[in-house]
């Protein structure tokens, strides 16, 4: 009977974790997106045709999101 408990309670937390990292991707997404749309109005607003800040930008924002997603990872795994 104890066994099925602790069973029950790895069934729950995998759940629980598999529900916390579901968004993952999502927001992985949007944060790369918004960066990409801030670099491209930089771009427009301070550059005549170059690209600068739409690589700078969309290379900082790949960066934020993995950073999230491994503090997400690491919390999960406390």
């Amino acid at each position: 009977m104890d066994n099925q408990k602790k069973e029950n309670k790895n069934k729950g937390n995998q759940l629980k974790n598999l529900a916390a990292m579901s968004g993952v991707a999502i927001q992985m997404g949007i944060t790369i997106y918004l960066f990409v749309l801030l670099g491209k109005w930089l771009d427009g607003k301070f550059t005549d045709g170059g690209k600068l800040f739409l690589i700078v930008c969309t290379l900082l924002g790949v960066g934020i999101s993995l950073y999230v997603v491994l503090k997400q990872i690491n919390k999960l795994n406390e």
